[in-house]
């Protein structure tokens, strides 16, 4: 199915609604700051956001005795937007929730577009981007060497993971197999495992100890499965693949923290189909594709863009075999993509 492209008005409509509703839940947040502050508030202390809810969050107290416990919070105005994994300072009330009064500064954030190409952070302080794909729905390359660039801009850990590996069947998927070999092939770490199962669990938690990691990929994929599994209790709301289309169905609404008892945290965000890139530059995305860099500025013109120009050394590189074809044409649909 093509993807349908809205009109100006259309977006100018969506856009309005959008900005009407961010409006009234700010008035209604201003509202409910004053409640708290004419009210009796604790003294500030830090906190973690492990949920976020428009105008409310919950936060997960860092520090005193109840340190663990977790309350929603309501947002002061003049704060900027907060995601999941943030830190801040807030202060508690007598009703059992509270107010953020300040954002602590981000050490990492991993951000995408929005429809009208502005920036939004999807998760703070975290250092591993788990990329999940499975055989079920069919994964494309390019969905995943888009976020394989968005690691490099944000100088995040990726890994590969793919979900449902019961369902791989020679020679039906022969060629998602080789996609695994090429990516480890590059240096990146890739696992597959069976989450329904519980098939290939034990390296996914050595490869998230100790760190903070999010799950993106496409919804369908098993992310809420893997968390169900790898956390036993949590018991995510998991979707079926859609009959008509193929692809998955959105279960997760939200991004949420988890803990790991051993050590580490993870985020999970609602399913991405796309992933967009818009806002990088030409060398941003070069630079994102790690096989390119032995090959760049090494180009006959300085203004090369690797299509078909004469001397140029990723063009080379391509036809000696150092660059696949496969990665090469990725490069390329991400780079038609670019303001």
């Amino acid at each position: 199915m093509s993807k349908r492209h809205l009109t100006r008005r259309q977006n100018w409509r969506i856009q309005k609604i959008q900005d009407e509703r961010t409006e009234r839940a700010s008035r209604r947040a201003e509202k409910a700051e004053q409640t708290l502050i004419g009210g009796d508030l604790g003294e500030e202390r830090e906190g973690l956001v492990i949920a976020h809810f428009g105008v409310q969050v919950d936060v997960e107290a860092l520090d005193g005795g109840d340190a663990g416990e977790v309350r929603r919070c309501h947002l002061r105005a003049n704060l900027p937007a907060l995601v999941t994994g943030d830190r801040v300072v807030w202060r508690a009330d007598n009703a059992g929730s509270g107010v953020i009064v300040a954002q602590l500064p981000r050490q990492s954030e991993l951000c995408r577009p929005d429809m009208r190409g502005q920036l939004k952070p999807v998760a703070a302080n975290v250092d591993q981007l788990v990329i999940v794909f499975a055989v079920e729905p069919t994964p494309y390359t390019n969905l995943i060497d888009r976020y394989l660039v968005a690691a490099e801009q944000h100088g995040l850990q990726p890994l590969l993971l793919l979900n449902k590996a019961d369902l791989l069947r020679a020679p039906e998927h022969d060629w998602l197999q080789q996609w695994l070999a090429d990516y480890a092939a590059l240096g990146y770490r890739t696992l597959r495992l069976s989450a329904d199962r519980g098939e290939g669990l034990e390296p996914l938690h050595e490869a998230l100890k100790d760190h903070v990691s999010v799950f993106v990929g496409q919804s369908g994929v098993g992310k809420s499965s893997l968390i169900n599994a790898l956390l036993p209790g949590v018991d995510l709301r998991v979707g079926a693949l859609s009959e008509s289309t193929g692809k998955g169905t959105h279960t997760t609404t939200t991004a949420r923290l988890f803990h790991f008892p051993v050590g580490g945290d993870l985020i999970d965000s609602p399913g991405i189909r796309e992933f967009g890139l818009s806002h990088i530059s030409q060398d941003d995305l070069l630079e994102g594709f790690i096989e390119f860099r032995p090959h760049l500025g090494r180009c006959r013109f300085r203004d090369c863009r690797h299509l078909h120009e004469p001397g140029c050394a990723l063009l080379q590189a391509l036809q000696n075999g150092e660059i696949s074809q496969r990665r090469m044409d990725s490069y390329r649909h991400i780079l038609s993509s670019l303001a």
